[in-house]
């Protein structure tokens, strides 16, 4: 599938995987629209959504929107919709890549934080794809992509952090339930997980710092990723849980070495593989 001229909405995508995303598929000709919370500088984030969108704009030649809006808020939601089709005239993919991690046991995780996850990981992926799919029904190759991991029901992942576990599994049952659902459609809906630990904002600044950032792949491995699997027929291609080193050694790469941070260091291994 070619992504010239194709619309594609992408939440949190001001940095890290949801910004590599678009910077491929914009490489493409595809029209982009970001949509996160960062409107003003922030010493402990990269970029806002606006020093995203030109960043964006600069690696290909179609339309860029940046949007601020709070996914866990429907009226938002709506409304970061409503604007993409607005600008860039409808919606053939959706990725569902805004998140958030807190790796605390039980007695540890505080009400504020179980919301914040379950209302961005689980709620807010559930009422985006739910705003989209009207629009997505039009598109002649459709497709929704969520970065969440396998389910697997090894009770480490559920003894070491219940609530965070619990989220991105929420995330991966939409993608189990809307490929079933959507399939008359012809909507695919699929998830996309890294095998090791990705360089992003919440490695560095929550889980392990430079020393897991230096034992970390760039998010470039997770878009080129996400790049192979958008291509595919959305009739052939749904209801999968790929995993980014997978996806590209079907296509025939084997070599990963450009997208580590330090090739130098071992790579950790991601959560929930």
């Amino acid at each position: 599938m070619s992504f010239k001229n194709k619309n594609v909405l992408i939440t949190g995508g001001s940095r890290g995987i949801g910004k590599a995303i678009a910077i491929r598929l914009a490489k493409e000709g595809a029209n982009i629209a970001i949509a996160g919370k960062t409107t003003e500088a922030n010493p402990k984030l990269e970029g806002t959504i606006y020093s995203a969108a030109e960043e964006i704009a600069k690696a290909g030649t179609g339309k860029i929107l940046p949007i601020q809006a709070d996914i866990r808020f429907e009226d938002q939601i709506n409304a970061m919709v409503a604007k993409t089709v607005e600008v860039l005239g409808g919606i053939d993919i959706l990725v569902n890549n805004a998140s958030a991690i807190g790796l605390t046991p039980t007695e540890q995780t505080e009400p504020k934080r179980f919301d914040l996850m379950h209302d961005i990981n689980i709620r807010g992926s559930f009422f985006t794809s739910k705003a989209c799919i009207p629009y997505l029904k039009k598109s002649t190759n459709a497709h929704i992509l969520n970065l969440s991991p396998p389910i697997s029901l090894d009770k480490k992942w559920f003894g070491k952090h219940l609530a965070y576990t619990m989220s991105k599994y929420g995330m991966s049952m939409i993608v189990i339930g809307l490929a079933e659902e959507l399939k008359p459609f012809k909507i695919a809906a699929n998830a996309l997980w890294p095998r090791t630990t990705i360089a992003t904002a919440a490695v560095k600044n929550l889980l392990g710092g430079d020393y897991l950032i230096q034992r970390s792949r760039t998010p470039e491995i997770v878009a080129d990723a996400a790049f192979y699997i958008l291509q595919k027929s959305a009739e052939e291609c749904s209801g999968n849980f790929f995993i980014d080193e997978e996806v590209l050694m079907q296509e025939g790469l084997t070599d990963f070495t450009k997208y580590a941070v330090n090739p130098q260091q071992n790579l950790m291994t991601d959560l929930f593989l």
